[in-house]
This record gives structure tokens, sequence and C-alpha cells, in this order.
């Protein structure tokens, strides 16, 4: 049996829909990749009280938000206050978030959920779904409509959305598909300005 895991956003969705939208599809865990499990504007999702009402349908919540969320604490990842998501895809918390996402696929039909609506404003899909796939891990994200995009459909969508080319006469497609997740990467990934940068970089080196 292939590896499946399924995304979800929970964006400004009512409780009803989104546990509905899990349903739909069979969801049997929700993993929870928000470095924040909460949310001002949306608090039906906040962690706590959604984790109460996924154990009333029978979903199971964890929050791996500190394994996979965007947010990165490791000064290592950053560049200019940026965080670089092929670094933090290395860190040994990520990989260890990434193995109990592959360990409960074998008990469970998981969903990760961040808050973002379209999975390509989403770490969820430039990082988290992004590291899966090249385990060989399918990936279909849960669009509001209920339906269903793969993570390759999607990342076709990225390419057309961002006009580059199909392939061109130096580059292959997998070079441009590589373009698209660097250039959706620079735009979404969380920052912070250098002068934090560079205070948190010192705070680690004097804690050492």
């Amino acid at each position: 049996m292939n590896e499946l895991v399924f995304t979800i956003g929970h964006s400004t969705h009512t409780l009803e829909l989104m546990i509905a939208l899990l349903c739909q599809h069979k969801i049997t865990a929700v993993c929870d990749v928000r470095s924040k499990p909460y949310s001002r504007m949306n608090p039906q999702f906040n962690r706590e009280a959604f984790k109460q009402h996924l154990k009333i349908v029978g979903i199971s919540y964890v929050f791996l938000g500190e394994e996979l969320g965007a947010r990165s604490a490791d000064p290592s990842t950053y560049i200019r206050g940026k965080v670089q998501y092929e670094r933090l895809a290395l860190t040994q918390p990520f990989q260890r978030g990434l193995s109990r996402i592959r360990d409960g696929m074998n008990r469970y039909r998981i969903a990760l959920m961040c808050a973002e609506r379209d999975p390509l404003t989403c770490h969820r899909s430039l990082l988290v779904a992004r590291q899966l796939a090249r385990l060989g891990v399918e990936v279909q994200h849960i669009h509001a409509d209920g339906r269903l995009e793969s993570q390759a459909e999607a990342m076709e969508r990225l390419v057309r959305q961002l006009n580059l080319p199909q392939s061109d006469m130096f580059r292959s497609h997998a070079d441009i598909l590589e373009d698209a997740y660097r250039i959706q990467a620079g735009h979404i990934a969380y920052a912070i300005d250098e002068a934090s940068a560079r205070d948190s970089v010192n705070t680690q080196v004097a804690a050492q």
C-alpha cells in the first residue's frame, strides 16, 4: 500500500465545515503543524478547544509545530532574518517530525493542518509535503470545496501562477519546479528583522 497523507488549512472555516471536510476524506488523525497553535481571528481552532471537538467525532489530534512548524527556533536555519526551508528540512527536530508522521500512517489516516487556505501559500506544501514526497509519500491537499489536489498538481499550478516555462533549452522541468519552490518559499517563509536575528544568534552563542 502506498504511503498517503493529506493536508488542510483551517482558514476562516467554521468548525462544522472543517470537521465535515475531515470526515469526508475519512481522516482519523490531525497533525497540527502550526508553530503557534492558536488563532485570534478564528478561536475555534485554538489547540485545546479544537482537540476536544475532534475527540467528540473520533478524530485524534497531535501537535507537531515544534518539529514541523515554519517558525524555526534554530538560528542556523536563517539567512538575513528569513527561514531557509532547505536548511530547516535538515534539522534533527524536523526529521524527527517526518518520522513521526510516517510512523503514524501505519495506524491513522492523517491530515497535516495549518492555517492558510491555499497550500501554495503555506509551508505545509512548500516544506513539509515536499520532503514527504521526496521520501515517496503521496500527498493530497484538501481544499475548502472538498476537492483534492495532489502535491504534483499543486506545484504545476504554482509554475503557471509564477509564469515560469514548462522547460527550456538549458533546464529540465524538474529544474523549473526547483525554481518554483525556491521563489515561492522566498515569498512566504517566516522572516524576522535583522536586528532580532542577530540578537537570537548572540543569545544562542552566550548560552553555549
